[in-house]
């Protein structure tokens, strides 16, 4: 079936159309909000909200562009957010990570453990920016209207998570 269909059939709330929005990438979209967030529960729980979010979001979703990249920016919008709300209630905890099983390894260097283990440990604001330009593409002016920041502070941002990974990977490579 052609995603269109798949859309206009979610949109109306139909289950077998979500389900099969959510086979096709609900993979990817946890993994994009577990290395958000830092945490597989709060992955999971973001990754919910969207699905179940997913028939009204589709409202305004206009079908110009291509489907995955529109519900990655849905993710992480909603990442972002459950981010901030967390931060405001003081339960953002960065101490506990584990990794998430895939059945299908992405091809990203990001998933062998040392360099996952890295970016974990950036301080969140790091972490964020990394993540969206890095591993998810976003150019500056994207993320600097998803964080709520400007462009010059992406920029930043982006230069010293990639100092800082060079410095634990170079650190953790002298350990062994």
């Amino acid at each position: 079936m052609h995603m269109s269909d798949v859309i206009n059939r979610t949109r109306k709330g139909e289950p077998a159309a979500l389900a099969e929005v959510y086979g096709r990438y609900s993979e990817s979209l946890m993994r994009l909000a577990w290395r958000l967030t830092g945490s597989a529960d709060d992955a999971e729980d973001i990754l919910h909200d969207v699905f179940v979010g997913l028939p009204e979001a589709l409202r305004h979703y206009d079908e110009r562009g291509s489907f995955e990249p529109w519900i990655k920016r849905v993710t992480a919008r909603t990442a972002l957010s459950a981010i901030r709300t967390k931060r405001r209630s003081r339960e953002l905890s960065l101490d506990d990570h584990p990794l998430i099983e895939s059945s299908e390894r992405a091809d990203s260097a990001a998933d062998s453990a040392p360099i996952q283990r890295a970016i974990e440990a950036l301080p969140e604001s790091l972490r964020l920016v990394f993540v969206l330009k890095v591993m998810e593409g976003h150019s500056h002016a994207e993320i600097s209207t998803m964080l709520g920041i400007n462009r010059g502070t992406s920029e930043v941002r982006l230069h010293r998570a990639v100092r800082a990974l060079r410095l634990a990977l170079h650190s953790d490579h002298d350990d062994r």
